[in-house]
């Protein structure tokens, strides 16, 4: 899990119970993205609740969510807001 520490003294991370966040302080969590099946039985990883776009379709779920994964990892985690 990694931890990213803004400047003004905040944590960002995608979450994950790997660390209690808790111990930090009050959190505020909010969806990232969702990861739901098209009429197709498709899978669609829809990144517009962080400005992102929509990655897909992918025949397994397990795909769309590496993708969800990598997109955040390289385009919201460490991007200042």
């Amino acid at each position: 899990m990694q931890l990213v520490v803004q400047t003004n003294g905040t944590l960002r991370c995608l979450y994950d119970e790997a660390i209690d966040l808790a111990e930090f302080g009050p959190m505020s969590i909010a969806r990232a993205s969702h990861v739901e099946p098209d009429d197709a039985g498709r899978w669609l990883a829809d990144l517009s609740p962080v400005a992102g776009p929509l990655l897909g379709p992918f025949e397994r779920r397990s795909d769309a969510l590496d993708a969800e994964l990598a997109w955040l990892d390289a385009n919201w985690l460490t991007c200042q807001h």
